[in-house]
């Protein structure tokens, strides 16, 4: 959701806001009922541990500015301080949703860990509602 113009701030709690998507600084501060996160490819799981890399995450992004020259000059502490910013985003992210929270990750194995972590399919969800499938990512 980079159009701020018409809801503003507010968006995200817009009538439509469920056909738009946005980023962890256009939903700052708001709370939903449900929300949905998609998992990229900077956040993945191999062999059970999480591994991350800002190298992978939007260009656009300005939470890991600074990063290149950073990681030229102390490798060490640049991979550290991104993996806390790229780990903090998907939390703070996926603690939005006070009811729930949808999760999808474009990496196949990252989608298997998270499926088999919450025991996924479960035989019914709470409250009566269903299981939403969602696509498989489609990977080259």
């Amino acid at each position: 959701m980079w159009d701020l113009d018409f809801d503003g701030s507010l968006w995200l709690i817009a009538p439509d806001s469920v056909c738009k998507i946005g980023c962890i600084h256009t939903c700052q501060g708001l709370e939903l009922d449900y929300i949905g996160v998609i998992i990229g490819p900077d956040f993945v799981v191999r062999d059970g541990k999480v591994v991350t890399d800002a190298a992978k995450r939007s260009s656009q992004d300005r939470s890991i500015r600074g990063y290149r020259p950073m990681l030229r000059e102390d490798p060490q502490r640049a991979k550290a301080l991104a993996d806390r910013i790229i780990k903090n985003t998907y939390r703070t992210l996926m603690t939005r949703g006070q009811k729930g929270c949808y999760v999808f990750c474009v990496d196949r194995e990252t989608n298997a860990y998270f499926k088999e972590f919450i025991g996924y399919p479960r035989d019914a969800p709470p409250d009566g509602h269903q299981w939403l499938e969602a696509a498989e990512p489609v990977l080259p």
